[in-house]
């Protein structure tokens, strides 16, 4: 998992070689959730499933910059907060916060409250309603970048998913959306957003999701651009 740093460890123990960890119900995740109950729901039912809604890309893609130098656990758990600070992420609401918007979050205890992580919330905000009105929606422009299935890892092994920290897509996007006027979306944080959204799957073989998400992604209708 990009930029994934590790939370206090729990009593289960990754296998050195595959890089899973068996669950209390005897079935084999990938080694991030670390046996933290809402960590491996997470894992289970969000990280990799094929997203297309508008208002959770645009959730993520922030949460994700929050995340910077903090562990994505740390963010999760104070989603519910970020939430009720952010309008629930209706970016179309979110551009129209004020200076009094800013003062309001950095007195949130119940967020990261970091005055250029805010300010830039705001700012994407208003980039993402750029994005809408040029592509038809945040679905078909992030989409549009999704990498190609011959330039993935044949197998995404324990080795190899340590290596994906970022990518020349995500490198691309990243780069794109500087232009744009977007600001924390490096290509590290923007991986990382690729990865939860389901643009790649990179649940290790053998974890009970890498089956799944490969499905999903199969069946997954990719939004398209509006001309």
């Amino acid at each position: 998992m990009a930029d994934q740093k590790t939370e206090k460890p729990s009593k289960a123990e990754r296998d050195p070689e595959t890089g899973l960890l068996q669950g209390a119900d005897g079935k084999s995740r990938c080694w991030w959730h670390n046996g933290l109950e809402d960590y491996e729901r997470y894992h289970d039912t969000e990280w990799g499933w094929p997203v297309d809604e508008d208002r959770r890309l645009f959730e993520k893609i922030c949460l994700e910059g929050f995340q910077s130098g903090l562990s994505w656990l740390t963010i999760l758990r104070k989603r519910e907060a970020f939430r009720k600070a952010f309008a629930n992420f209706e970016f179309e609401k979110v551009a129209r916060f004020t200076e009094k918007d800013v003062e309001r979050c950095l007195q949130d205890a119940g967020i990261v409250r970091h005055r250029k992580k805010i300010e830039s919330t705001i700012n994407n905000a208003n980039r993402a309603l750029e994005l809408k009105a040029e592509f038809g929606s945040l679905a078909a422009y992030f989409w549009s970048h999704e990498p190609k299935a011959e330039n993935r890892p044949e197998r995404i092994d324990f080795e190899t998913a340590r290596t994906l920290g970022k990518t020349d897509e995500s490198t691309a996007l990243s780069k794109d959306l500087k232009k744009r006027g977007w600001s924390f979306v490096g290509p590290t944080t923007v991986y990382a957003f690729m990865q939860s959204m389901g643009m790649v799957n990179d649940h290790l073989e053998g974890c009970i999701c890498r089956d799944k998400i490969d499905r999903a992604r199969a069946d997954f209708k990719r939004p398209v651009i509006k001309s």
